[in-house]
């Protein structure tokens, strides 16, 4: 049975840093494209980051580039987002989702088969 989970969310002052982890089971994460979306509430969800299968590059959402960093531990079957520089509008659910590589050049959920269950973020003084 294919299982994302996501961790590392929490409530963060606005500045501060949060780690987000991805880890599977049942699917062996290097052999995908991994995506990072969110939903705010009353908003639909968005693309984030994503890092490709193929070539490790990476993609990032005008929003938090620059601020937010994909990486990958193979070992660990492990995908993370770093997240620097938090602010209030990153308040979301966050949701990590396994694909094609053409899911991180288009960022369209449709592109994505595993999705985990979602770990909230909330950014507030």
């Amino acid at each position: 049975q294919v299982q994302l989970v996501e961790s590392g969310g929490g409530l963060v002052q606005p500045g501060g840093s949060l780690r987000l982890s991805c880890a599977a089971s049942g699917l062996t994460l290097e052999y995908y494209a991994i995506g990072w979306f969110r939903q705010a509430p009353g908003k639909e969800r968005e693309g984030v980051s994503c890092i490709k299968r193929r070539d490790g590059r990476t993609y990032y959402s005008d929003s938090v580039k620059g601020r937010f960093t994909i990486s990958r531990d193979n070992a660990k079957n492990t995908v993370y987002l770093q997240m620097d520089s938090l602010k209030p509008e990153d308040t979301a659910v966050y949701y990590c989702a396994a694909g094609r590589d053409y899911g991180c050049e288009v960022s369209q959920e449709n592109q994505f088969g595993s999705w985990g269950q979602g770990t909230q973020v909330s950014v507030s003084a």
